[in-house]
């Protein structure tokens, strides 16, 4: 087993919409899983036309009750590799290696109400968040939007479990989810989204208008927003004078692993902020979805997963 991660094996493959397929995953030496809090995800490493293929993926079953992991994934026709080898190649009894369970993405403990909003495949992250604020007694609901009833994954079960607390909105039956589901709530009600990027950009926007405060408004983001082109630039390393290349179409991040500069990181798409690096000199062209608006001005700081050089070079404390 490569440090840090865990052996597992593929059991119970069970189609949960005709696009999307749970994977429950078990130790490969029997034991029993570490748990996780609801909202929880893990990076699974699997090689796919001989190249290593890293994707995260939301923990979606009892994250107190269960010894094994369950994920879903959505097959798309734009996949890069991941979710297409997930639904096409992978078969029980395969084996695997994933990461340990990550958050970026927790419940508040302030929170009086929870109010989640879902977009397809964004359902995922809720469903071991709503697990345990069930067994809490705590305050939620839930508003689900996909194209019809046939392509809503879990539609059953969450009918099932949460027949007071799920809203579901499909586009078949022209009924669509609105923000303005968020206006005049309860002060200390919690705000969270998951589903594609301009989705949750329009959901964050408009809880900032209704008066939503920062800490109370919580997305995730499972993959990179693509905010420019990727052209080559140059770093300097501070503290030894060394300056590297990095080309177009690849990372800050990827080309410091490269050259032998360790640095931590986890998320690899900007939204955890592991691989923040301090700047001492040059302008960042910053595409994480890390650090809000004030923090971009106040700190001279780079995301280096994903956000690049605005212009000339970038010098870095390292």
């Amino acid at each position: 087993m490569t440090s840090g991660r865990l052996k597992v094996i593929v059991k119970d493959i069970k189609y949960e919409s005709p696009s999307v397929k749970s994977f429950k995953l078990w130790s490969a030496d029997d034991s029993l899983l570490p748990r996780f809090s609801g909202g929880s995800h893990i990076t699974t490493y699997v090689m796919y036309n001989d190249r290593l293929i890293e994707r995260h993926y939301s923990l979606i079953n009892d994250s107190k009750a269960d010894g094994y992991y369950q994920i879903a994934v959505q097959r798309s026709e734009q996949s890069r590799g991941g979710s297409v080898y997930w639904n096409d190649y992978m078969k029980e009894g395969d084996q695997l290696e994933i990461s340990y369970p990550r958050s970026h993405f927790p419940l508040s403990f302030e929170a009086k109400h929870h109010m989640f909003f879902a977009a397809g495949i964004g359902i995922t992250p809720f469903l071991a968040m709503m697990r345990e604020l069930k067994k809490q007694g705590k305050s939620f609901e839930l508003h689900y939007a996909s194209p019809s009833r046939e392509m809503c994954a879990f539609f059953a079960d969450l009918i099932t479990m949460y027949p007071r607390q799920v809203h579901f909105y499909f586009s078949s039956e022209k009924n669509r989810m609105s923000p303005k589901i968020m206006e005049n709530q309860y002060i200390g009600t919690h705000v969270y989204f998951c589903g594609s990027a301009q989705m949750m950009k329009e959901y964050a926007a408009e809880a900032r208008k209704y008066g939503y405060p920062a800490k109370n408004i919580h997305y995730e983001w499972f993959e990179t927003q693509h905010t420019g082109p990727l052209n080559a630039f140059q770093v300097k390393l501070g503290r030894s004078g060394k300056i590297l290349e990095v080309p177009e179409n690849e990372s800050l991040l990827n080309t410091l692993l490269a050259c032998g500069v360790e640095i931590p990181y986890a998320c690899k798409i900007g939204g955890c902020g592991s691989c923040q690096i301090d700047v001492v000199d040059g302008e960042v062209d910053h595409r994480d979805s890390f650090l809000n608006d004030e923090e971009r001005v106040a700190k001279k700081v780079i995301i280096a997963c994903v956000s690049r050089a605005q212009k000339g070079i970038v010098v870095l404390d390292l």
